[in-house]
């Protein structure tokens, strides 16, 4: 399954510029792991960060990203009809939401992660995925930072630390 981390942002926050600088520069790597997991067959779900709101409204989210943020961007990253999705209001997917019932009903037991930033959410997602005792692979290319010295600290813990899997390019998409 393919896990897709904060995809949907405004940039509106301290860090804004260079994460938006890094969606930009690895959009292509996410377009391609998105793709490559609908053309497999394999499903996509989306965890979000709900920016504040409490209405619990993907398409209301949706809808005043897009008004704000960069469309060329986020656009090609928007889950595709039937695509769950789920929102969060900490750093992890799994912390306080339905994410770990969801990949029960699922099946899933080993989960490839894509998103941002790769160092807060999407290891913490990843490492709490591991606590939950799903194999684990983030798709390194397909992640965007705030900094890029940080995420190399945080995917090195993940690895050493944390038992996750790394992974540059979308060789892991495999079913």
């Amino acid at each position: 399954m393919l896990l897709v981390v904060d995809v949907v942002n405004t940039f509106d926050h301290d860090d804004g510029e260079e994460l938006s600088a890094s969606f930009r520069e690895r959009l292509p790597a996410m377009r391609q792991a998105l793709a490559a997991a609908r053309e497999s067959g394999i499903p996509v779900v989306y965890v979000n960060d709900a920016h504040g709101r409490w209405d619990g409204s993907v398409s209301r989210l949706v809808e005043d990203t897009l008004a704000r943020g960069p469309r060329d961007v986020l656009e090609p990253l928007l889950p595709h009809d039937g695509e769950a999705v789920l929102l969060k209001h900490r750093y992890s997917g799994f912390d306080h939401t339905a994410l770990d019932l969801l990949l029960e009903k699922l099946g899933a037991s080993r989960l490839l992660i894509m998103g941002a930033a790769t160092e807060g959410c999407v290891v913490q997602t990843a490492i709490d995925a591991r606590e939950h005792g799903l194999k684990v692979t983030i798709l390194a290319d397909a992640c965007a930072t705030t900094d890029e010295s940080l995420e190399q600290v945080a995917l090195t813990y993940a690895e050493q630390v944390g038992g996750v899997r790394i992974d540059t390019g979308v060789g892991a998409l495999s079913p």
